[in-house]
């Protein structure tokens, strides 16, 4: 069974079109949780009238992913952000690597593009491509797809940490067991239409710098805000 496992809050907007794309291929091994952390909006409706199966727990983006894989069963989990919608052949992607007996000891990100055409928005793209090729960093919004014993082993989801989750969890595994699958995600440019495409990814790059010299999670959650 494959586990696909969506953290939201606050997701009606978003949350109906990544699970129309997840649920495309009507696949019978397929389990989809989705973790609200106590959305006051139609999050929760949207979610189980898409099909996905709703629980909650206490809001935070690595204590939902971590209690969405403590309480699912099956040894393949993919986490995915509410506001990334996988690619029209997913499926055919994720079944190619599942396939591969030595990929349990291996996780997978997809290509990041946005849901927006403009210069700023290829060249973030292009960026945060590259620095998950070069460096063994996806973030989140370009889904994690790792075998349950994997994600074990190296600890899984932290859930004391209100950011740089994923951060945690790929530095955990190392740049040698993290590999891209040659398909493209569509996430949201809306955090980076208000915040600006220079300046976004440049408060995203000092959050990921505070985060490796052990600054309190305090001050990358502030200057994330």
């Amino acid at each position: 069974m494959l586990n696909i496992i969506i953290p939201t809050l606050n997701a009606e907007n978003s949350i109906t079109q990544t699970l129309a794309a997840v649920f495309a291929h009507h696949l019978p091994d397929l389990n989809v949780v989705v973790v609200d952390g106590g959305s006051t909006d139609g999050t929760q409706l949207a979610a189980q009238e898409s099909g996905a199966k709703v629980i909650e727990c206490a809001p935070g983006r690595g204590r939902q992913l971590a209690f969405g894989a403590a309480n699912t069963s099956g040894q393949w989990l993919l986490f995915l952000h509410a506001d990334t919608v996988l690619p029209s052949d997913w499926e055919d992607h994720v079944r190619r690597y599942i396939a591969v007996a030595l990929n349990v000891q291996k996780a997978a990100y997809f290509q990041l593009r946005f849901d927006d055409r403009s210069a700023g928005a290829t060249r973030v793209a292009m960026l945060a491509n590259w620095r998950a090729k070069a460096w063994g960093l996806p973030y989140g919004d370009q889904g994690l797809l790792i075998h349950r014993t994997l994600y074990d082993e190296v600890g899984g989801y932290p859930a004391d940490l209100q950011l740089m989750e994923d951060v945690h969890l790929v530095q955990r595994l190392g740049p040698m067991r993290v590999e891209a699958l040659y398909a493209y995600v569509t996430t949201s440019a809306a955090k980076y239409r208000t915040g600006g495409w220079f300046m976004r990814p440049l408060r995203n790059m000092i959050c990921l710098g505070l985060y490796f010299v052990g600054a309190p999670n305090r001050w990358i959650e502030s200057l994330n805000k």
